[in-house]
């Protein structure tokens, strides 16, 4: 099972300076409309390669537009070995309506 964290949730992770690794798992033309400042990203379809760039003992929190393709890479993480995985609940489209208004949608 999935942790599912909410866009407030992240926020407030964001706002106390708490150690973890937003990892944005969209194509790189859906970046260019909007993305959250610091994520890394790994475009889904890379991740079974790339996976060695994230450290299984860090704290990783997967974000798409939606929810769905990050909730695919949260549960390839944990298969992985991965133990502490969130899935941002919504993405970043939940991030602009909730969090920060002014982002370009799509």
């Amino acid at each position: 099972m999935i942790d599912q964290l909410s866009v407030h949730d992240l926020k407030k992770k964001f706002d106390a300076g708490e150690k973890f690794v937003l990892v944005d798992v969209r194509q790189a033309n859906e970046l260019d409309i909007c993305k959250i400042a610091g994520a890394v990203h790994i475009p889904l379809h890379e991740l079974t390669q790339r996976v060695n760039e994230l450290d299984p003992s860090a704290e990783i929190v997967m974000q798409c537009h939606h929810g769905g393709r990050s909730q695919r890479a949260a549960e390839f993480l944990v298969a992985q070995g991965f133990r502490n995985v969130a899935n941002l609940a919504g993405g970043i489209e939940a991030w602009a309506v909730h969090i920060d208004p002014g982002m370009a949608r799509y």
